[in-house]
């Protein structure tokens, strides 16, 4: 089947199991080459599991560190089962727009459809943009902290800055930025899936073998002193844990299987909330468990201090490192599709071909520009946990937590007194005061570490 034939508006009308007129996609670059429609439910499984578990685990005993044990098992647990209730709902309301015709391949013009509304077009795409910048940003930042881990380790009185490590990352991703669709990164997205399992339980064990030591890290619970820093601080970390369970782009990655779609989603889930599980709580855990309310916001960072030796072996810490750094370029390079995709539907012409001269050089262009800013704003401004608990506030909650609920009400009409009804109308109130509050307490910890704020800083600011 022809991709123009699997890339339907809300205005074709499908009759006999062809398209009853031409689509507005035919010219769709975008559409046509960034999210081409191949995959089977394994890749999204694949795309899924990048999206989420990734080295913004090793964030969650930070997380933990401003709610403590009680409160971070329950947020934890909570923020993993309605977001699998969320996507699960996001998939079926995309099946059953395919099914009826309209197969939407972007959020924003899924919700713009089903909420008849323009200005929600312009609202998601503004907060997945969010989404995606903000990912990208930190994801070059982390990897360069990374390079800047194992430099440490092996020239100890290098001179090197963190900066110029973002700047190698940055080199680097603008090279794999040229990989030309979604569909493209499934082995990578592989690939990724491995290594997410492979640095979780290295640094578990390095966290089990630094809190068995004779002289541990002392281990302190204790939340801060007074009411309001605690309110402050819970909601900080629970956006943390929002933005690490949050993908903001299930909607781009269900259009790149190959239709119908019916069914295959909610199978790539299950394999993705399979690695969840095993990752999420063991990193929580172990990490909290040794360095308590001293615990870093990357854990490794705490594994291995400025001063004093290692508290784990170095080899398995530097195995991780390696992990942690080749996963990153496989989360941006997923995040920066949406990004991609809006580019090339203006600057790309769908009747060039894809490796075209006319498609080629404006590609390596606007990819690589986009790149050069994020790697910019990451060695201006290294506030990496902070960047992580305003992206989950602003951007996953309203994405993950609110529309996918409204989306559902409004496309399979559940009666008021059924229990998907309230349930979907308590999450929505639920997570929407979250957000609200969430986005002050981010907003107010960010400006609180603008004191520390040196631009091109050399370290990295929890």
């Amino acid at each position: 089947m022809e991709s123009s034939h699997l890339l339907m508006t809300s205005s074709d009308i499908v009759e006999n199991g062809s398209v009853a007129k031409v689509t507005a996609r035919d010219d769709d670059a975008g559409a046509a080459f960034v999210l081409e429609s191949k995959g089977d439910w394994y890749h999204a499984g694949f795309h899924l599991t990048t999206a989420i578990v990734g080295p913004s685990i090793l964030a969650l005993p930070f997380a933990f560190r401003g709610m403590g044990w009680g409160l971070g098992f329950f947020s934890l647990t909570v923020m993993g089962a309605v977001t699998f209730y969320s996507y699960y709902l996001m998939s079926l309301v995309l099946e059953h727009c395919e099914k009826s015709g309209h197969r939407h391949i972007r959020f924003r013009e899924l919700a713009a459809d089903i909420l008849g509304s323009g200005w929600m077009f312009y609202f998601v795409i503004f907060i997945q943009t969010a989404i995606n910048t903000g990912i990208s940003i930190g994801c070059i930042l982390l990897a360069g902290d990374c390079l800047q881990i194992m430099y440490k380790e092996i020239q100890p009185n290098g001179t090197w800055k963190l900066y110029e490590f973002i700047a190698i990352v940055t080199v680097v991703m603008i090279f794999l930025s040229q990989m030309p669709t979604f569909h493209s990164l499934r082995h990578i997205n592989l690939a990724s899936l491995f290594l997410s399992l492979g640095y979780t339980f290295l640094v578990t064990g390095a966290c089990i073998y630094a809190g068995t030591l004779k002289d541990a890290p002392p281990r302190d619970y204790s939340l801060e002193d007074s009411s309001a820093s605690k309110i402050f601080s819970a909601f900080t970390s629970i956006s943390i844990i929002a933005a690490i369970f949050g993908n903001g782009i299930l909607p781009e990655i269900q259009a790149t299987l190959a239709p119908p779609a019916t069914g295959k989603m909610v199978k790539g889930l299950v394999m993705c909330y399979s690695v969840i599980f095993i990752t999420f709580y063991a990193a929580a855990i172990s990490g909290y468990w040794v360095f308590g309310n001293k615990a870093s916001s990357n854990i490794l960072n705490s594994l291995m201090p400025d001063e004093g030796p290692a508290l784990a072996p170095t080899w398995v810490l530097g195995l991780a490192v390696i992990f942690v750094l080749l996963q990153l370029f496989a989360i941006a390079l997923i995040y920066s599709q949406v990004a991609y995709e809006i580019m090339e539907k203006k600057s790309a012409d769908v009747k060039q071909g894809l490796f075209s001269k006319r498609n080629l050089i404006p590609r390596i262009i606007l990819r690589s520009l986009y790149v050069i800013f994020c790697g910019f704003i990451a060695a201006m401004l290294p506030f990496f946990g902070d960047i992580s608990a305003v992206v989950g506030a602003i951007g996953f909650i309203p994405l993950d937590f609110v529309l996918p609920m409204l989306l559902y009400n409004l496309t399979y009409k559940p009666p008021r007194s059924s229990y998907t009804y309230w349930v979907n109308n308590t999450i929505m109130i639920v997570f929407t005061c979250v957000g609200l509050l969430g986005s002050f307490s981010s907003i107010r910890k960010l400006i609180h570490d603008a004191s520390k704020f040196k631009p091109f800083s050399d370290d990295v600011v929890d």
